[in-house]
C-alpha cells in the first residue's frame, strides 16, 4: 500500500513537473503555475505578469525588433547579447578604433554611445481580443474574404483601443488563428551602448562553435534606457535622463546546480511546432538542404576575404555572422529530426487524431484534413523550393542581387501607383543605401554571386527559370554583370537615380545588373508566387482547423501556442544531455575551456592577455565557484528558439542566473518538435558576465549599480 502511495505520488509530480513549451505571461495560473512549483520555482504567476503591480515582465522588453533584453539596474541598465548589439557597437567602430576587436566601456554616464535607430519596447498589457477579431468573420465563403475581414478588425482595433498617448497597440494571432490577443506596449527610441568586451570574449568559438555545446562564449553587451523627465519614452536627446524601470532583476552569484528550476522569459521568433508530418518531411528532405547548400557557398567565400582583410572583415563581420547562423541551424535542425523520429512521432499523432475525429463522428468537420495536407504538400513542392532559390540567392545573399531588387520593387511602385510615390520611395532607397554601401564590398560580392547564380541555374526548378539563365556559363556572366552595372558602387547608383521617373527607368533598363534582377524578379512574380500563395492559403486555414481540432481532442495535453515574437514564458530544468552513443555532456563549462581552446591570432579562438593573466593566477573575485573554478555557461531544457537571444534566465526566487545566447546543435529541431531529451538552451553564466565587467574591464561603477546575490558565504552587497 505504501509502495502504491508513493508510485501515485511519484505519477503525480511527474504530470506537475512537465517540461518545455512557450507560455503566455498572462495566463500562467493553473497548470502551469503548478507545474513550476513543482519544478522548484517559488514565486508566483503574479509575480511574473500583473497590470497592476511591479511584476517580471516589467523587466523583459524586446530589444531591437529581434532580440530580448533585460533591466539590471534601477538606473535604465540593460543587458542583452554582445550579438544582438553587434550592429551598433559595429557602426561605432572604425579600423582605428575598433571596439569589435578592442571593446567598449563607458566608466561615466556622459561617455555612453547613443545609438540611431535602436529601440526598446516594453509589454504593459495583455488582453484576449479574439471575440472582437472574429466579428462577422466565421460566416464569409472563402479563406482570402475571411483574412481579409480579420485584417480590418484589427486594424480598427488598433486604432480605437484606449491607451495612452506614448502607448501602442498590437494585435497578434495564437493557435494558428484560433486566438487574438492585443499587447499594450511602450517603445523607448534614446537606447545608448555602455559596455561589450571584445570579440575575443563576446564571440568567442564565433561561427565554429555556433549552435555546439560546450560553449565558452561571453555573449553579452550592456546598453542603457534614456527617458523624458517623465520617464517615459523620448527621441534621443541630451536633456534625456536614465529610465526607471518598474523592476529590474537582481543578479546572482550564488550559481547553479544540476537539476535546478529555470525561467527563461522572451521573445521567441518562430515555431511551427503543430506542422503535419508531410510538412516536415518537405523540411528536412527538400527545402533545408537547398537554403543550407546556398549559405555554405557564400560563407566560404567570405570567409576567405574576411581572414586576410581587417577592413572587409568589420564590414562583413555582422553580416557573415547572420548568414551562419541559420545555416548551421538548419543543419542542426535537419539532424535532430532524424534523430528523433519527429516524422514518425508525428505520424503517430495523426493516426489517433484521426482516430479521435472518426469516434466523435465529426469527419464532416475535420475528417480531410490529413488527406488534404498530404496533397497540398505535393502539390507545393516545387514551388516552395523555388521560392527559397529565390529568397536566399536574390533577397539574402548576393548583395548586388538585392540592392536590384529593392530597383525593382521601386519600378513597381510607378506602375502601380505613379511618379508622386516612386519619387518618395526613391528618397527612402537612396537614403538606405547610404548604409548598405558602408559595409559592401564589390570585390567579395562579385565572387560570391558567381557561386549563387550558378546554384540558381542548376538547381532551382527548371520550369521556373528566366530565359536569361538558361545554360549559362557562371563565369561569364558575372564578368560581364560586375564589369559594367551601375550597382556595384553607391556613386554610380545615384547618377542611376538622379532625375525625373521616365529618365531613371529608362537609364535602369539598360543597366546589366537591373536586367538579371529583373528577369528572375519577373518570372518569380508569373511563375511561382501566384500558385505558392494559393496552396499556401490553403494550408493555412487547412492548420487553423487542424489547430482547433488538436485543442478539442486532446485537451489534456500540454497545447502551447505557436511563438509569433510575443512575450512567453518557458520553465525546465539545469540539465545535462546525451547527444550520440558513449557521450554525456555535463550542464557547466567552465573557464579552463577557453584556455583548452585558445589559438594565438585566429580570429575565432584567440585570448585577449588581460584574461589569460586573470586564469593564471585564478583572480576571479568574488564570482568563483566552490571549487575555485570560473563558471562560463550552462544548459538547460528551457524551449527557446530565435528571438529569445538576450533572454534572461531566472531562478526559482526571480534573480538573474544567466543570459540565454544559444541552444544545443541537436536541438535545434525545437523550433519543429521539441524533446526534453536532446533539446537544450545555453547561456551566459552570470557569475562570468559580473567577473568580466568587474575584473576583466574594471567598470566599477557598473558593479556598483547592480543588486547582486552573493552566496551566504560571502559577505552580502
Amino acid at each position: 500500500m505504501k509502495f502504491l502511495k508513493l508510485l501515485l505520488v511519484l505519477v503525480v509530480f511527474q504530470v506537475q513537473a512537465q517540461q518545455g513549451g512557450m507560455w503566455i505571461p498572462s495566463l500562467l495560473k493553473g497548470t502551469n503555475e503548478k507545474e513550476m512549483k513543482a519544478l522548484g520555482m517559488k514565486i508566483s504567476a503574479d509575480d511574473i505578469y500583473s497590470v497592476n503591480n511591479s511584476s517580471l515582465k516589467d523587466a523583459v522588453p524586446h530589444f531591437d525588433g529581434g532580440c530580448t533584453a533585460e533591466m539590471i539596474s534601477p538606473k535604465g541598465l540593460l543587458l542583452t547579447n554582445h550579438h544582438c548589439g553587434y550592429d551598433n557597437i559595429q557602426s561605432h567602430s572604425t579600423v582605428e578604433n575598433d571596439y569589435l576587436t578592442n571593446g567598449f566601456w563607458a566608466y561615466k554616464m556622459d561617455e555612453e554611445l547613443p545609438n540611431k535607430d535602436l529601440t526598446v519596447t516594453f509589454i504593459i498589457k495583455i488582453e484576449d481580443v479574439t471575440t472582437k477579431i472574429f466579428e462577422g468573420v466565421l460566416n464569409l465563403p472563402s479563406e482570402s474574404d475571411k483574412q481579409k475581414k480579420i485584417q480590418q478588425n484589427i486594424a480598427a482595433l488598433n486604432k480605437s483601443y484606449a491607451r495612452e498617448a506614448w502607448q501602442e497597440t498590437m494585435i497578434r494571432a495564437f493557435y494558428d488563428g484560433n486566438q487574438y490577443l492585443l499587447f499594450v506596449t511602450e517603445t523607448f527610441k534614446d537606447v545608448r551602448l555602455v559596455g561589450a568586451p571584445p570579440s575575443s570574449i563576446g564571440k568567442f568559438g564565433s561561427d565554429t562553435d555556433n549552435w555546439v555545446w560546450p560553449r565558452h562564449t561571453g555573449d553579452f553587451s550592456l546598453f542603457r534606457i534614456y527617458a523624458d523627465k517623465n520617464n517615459r519614452p523620448a527621441d534621443y536627446s541630451k536633456d534625456n535622463v536614465p529610465y526607471k524601470p518598474k523592476h529590474f532583476f537582481p543578479v546572482s552569484a550564488k550559481g547553479i546546480q544540476e537539476n535546478d528550476f529555470t525561467m527563461v522569459m522572451g521573445y521567441p521568433g518562430r515555431t511551427q511546432e503543430y506542422l503535419p508530418s508531410f510538412a516536415v518531411e518537405q523540411i528536412v528532405n527538400d527545402l533545408n538542404p537547398a537554403k543550407i547548400e546556398i549559405r555554405d557557398a557564400a560563407l566560404k567565400v567570405q570567409d576567405g576575404f574576411m581572414r586576410k582583410d581587417n577592413a572587409i572583415k568589420i564590414q562583413y563581420a555582422s553580416k557573415y555572422a547572420g548568414v551562419a547562423n541559420y545555416w548551421k541551424k538548419w543543419i542542426g535542425e535537419t539532424k535532430g529530426l532524424k534523430k528523433s523520429n519527429a516524422v514518425a512521432v508525428k505520424k503517430d499523432f495523426e493516426k489517433k487524431f484521426q482516430e479521435r475525429v472518426n469516434k466523435a463522428g465529426k469527419q464532416a468537420e475535420y475528417g480531410t484534413i490529413l488527406a488534404d495536407f498530404e496533397k497540398n504538400y505535393k502539390d507545393i513542392r516545387e514551388y516552395a523550393i523555388a521560392r527559397d532559390y529565390f529568397t536566399e540567392v536574390v533577397l539574402r545573399n548576393s548583395e548586388i542581387l538585392s540592392f536590384g531588387y529593392r530597383l525593382y520593387q521601386l519600378e513597381q511602385v510607378y506602375n502601380t501607383k505613379g511618379e508622386q510615390a516612386f519619387n518618395d520611395r526613391k528618397n527612402n532607397l537612396i537614403s538606405g543605401f547610404e548604409g548598405l554601401y558602408k559595409d559592401y564590398s564589390a570585390q567579395v560580392d562579385e565572387k560570391v554571386f558567381e557561386q549563387l547564380i550558378n546554384l540558381y541555374a542548376t538547381k532551382s526548378p527548371k520550369q521556373f527559370l528566366p530565359e536569361s539563365l538558361n545554360n549559362i556559363n557562371a563565369s561569364a556572366l558575372t564578368a560581364s554583370v560586375f564589369g559594367s552595372s551601375k550597382l556595384t558602387n553607391l556613386n554610380s547608383l545615384k547618377e542611376l537615380l538622379n532625375g525625373d521617373a521616365k529618365s531613371v527607368l529608362e537609364r535602369l533598363n539598360q543597366d546589366k545588373g537591373y536586367q538579371l534582377v529583373k528577369s528572375i524578379a519577373d518570372s518569380y512574380q508569373k511563375n511561382v508566387a501566384p500558385k505558392f500563395d494559393e496552396i499556401n492559403l490553403k494550408n493555412i486555414a487547412l492548420q487553423r482547423t487542424y489547430m482547433k481540432g488538436i485543442m478539442e481532442f486532446f485537451p489534456n495535453d500540454r497545447i502551447f501556442p505557436d511563438a509569433n515574437s510575443t512575450l512567453r514564458v518557458t520553465y525546465g530544468k539545469v540539465k545535462g544531455y546525451k547527444p550520440s552513443d558513449a557521450v554525456i555532456y555535463e550542464p557547466v563549462s567552465y573557464l579552463d575551456g577557453v584556455i583548452e581552446k585558445y589559438i594565438p591570432g585566429d580570429y575565432e579562438f584567440d585570448v585577449p592577455k588581460k584574461l589569460i593573466d586573470l586564469y593564471n593566477a585564478k583572480d576571479y573575485g568574488r564570482y568563483a565557484d566552490k571549487n575555485g573554478k570560473m563558471p562560463l555557461a550552462f544548459i538547460a531544457t528551457n524551449h527557446t528558439t530565435g528571438g529569445n537571444s538576450g533572454s534572461p534566465a531566472l531562478d526559482a526566487k526571480g534573480n538573474l542566473i544567466g543570459l540565454n545566447f544559444d541552444r544545443v546543435w541537436e536541438g535545434t529541431m525545437s523550433d519543429i518538435y521539441y524533446s526534453p531529451e536532446i533539446c537544450r538552451n545555453i547561456m551566459v553564466d552570470a557569475r562570468y558576465i559580473l567577473f568580466v565587467i568587474d575584473k576583466f574591464a574594471g567598470a566599477k561603477n557598473l558593479i556598483e549599480e547592480m543588486t547582486i546575490v552573493y552566496p551566504k558565504s560571502q559577505k552580502a552587497k
